[in-house]
């Protein structure tokens, strides 16, 4: 899942691809190197953002969907607004990337009745407070418990469980410590069997490790989504698609051999 940030202040990104010309030219260039998904977003979720309007977020996206829906490639939104659920669905998204896991008022109408793909986060809090010193009892046990209510009020919505990935949130109302013990436990969150998606492209946690700035930080967020992977993740959210391509195709051939 390829990374399409069309926003001012996203955390490693932020105002490089805002206007939608050079948002769909990176779209396309990650398709060429290699994306199975887009994920496109129009409002920052780092820690500390501040909310943008419905109107705002729409005038983002909606002219980078229209352009890249006939890509052949499927259309993920990172949003948490029902209504804007519903125009980019409308406009050919083909699955919603909610990192409030469909709690709004009104998200789960807004997608229950579509055939959309749905990915539901755990965050503890809000962006704008869940860095401001997040605890836990029992970190697995508690975003592990968070997941299966969300899977629940969907199930209870009409979503057929088939449509249905789910999200442990790394850096979202999380301690480094924690962000690593998450990794670590991945496979003990997994909800209904269902597709775990991953998502620590560049962020504080592979700071954290490495000491190195967003920028520098393509061989650790490689290291750590590849052990996300042998724990069960099923997509890898991430910035460097061609890398990550490249890494995910020597562990396949590990893994499962390759052809003569």
């Amino acid at each position: 899942m390829g990374i399409v940030n069309v926003t001012p202040d996203s955390f490693s990104d932020g105002a490089r691809f805002l206007e939608a010309d050079a948002a769909i030219a990176h779209a396309h260039r990650l398709v060429a190197e290699g994306a199975d998904i887009l994920d496109i977003g129009g409002e920052s979720t780092r820690p500390g953002a501040e909310p943008v309007t419905q109107a705002d977020e729409l005038a983002r996206i909606l002219p980078v969907i229209e352009a890249l829906r006939q890509a052949g490639i499927p259309l993920s939104i990172d949003t948490s607004k029902p209504q804007v659920m519903r125009r980019a669905l409308d406009a050919g998204a083909d699955m919603i990337n909610d990192v409030y896991a469909f709690r709004q008022p009104g998200a789960l109408q807004a997608v229950a009745d579509s055939n959309c793909g749905l990915c539901a986060m755990h965050m503890l809090g809000e962006p704008r407070t869940m860095q401001q010193a997040p605890h836990y009892d029992d970190l697995l046990g508690e975003v592990r418990g968070f997941l299966q209510d969300r899977v629940d009020a969907a199930l209870r919505a009409g979503v057929d469980r088939s449509r249905l990935v789910v999200d442990p949130g790394f850096g979202f109302g999380k301690t480094k410590k924690d962000d690593f013990l998450l990794l670590r436990g991945l496979e003990q969150i997994r909800v209904h069997g269902l597709p775990i998606l991953l998502g620590l492209s560049r962020k504080s946690m592979i700071g954290h490790a490495t000491g190195r700035p967003v920028g520098e930080r393509v061989a650790g967020s490689i290291a750590g989504l590849l052990a996300g992977v042998a724990r069960g993740a099923r997509i890898v959210r991430v910035h460097d698609v061609a890398a990550t391509v490249d890494a995910l195709k020597v562990w396949h051939a590990v893994e499962y051999g390759v052809s003569e």
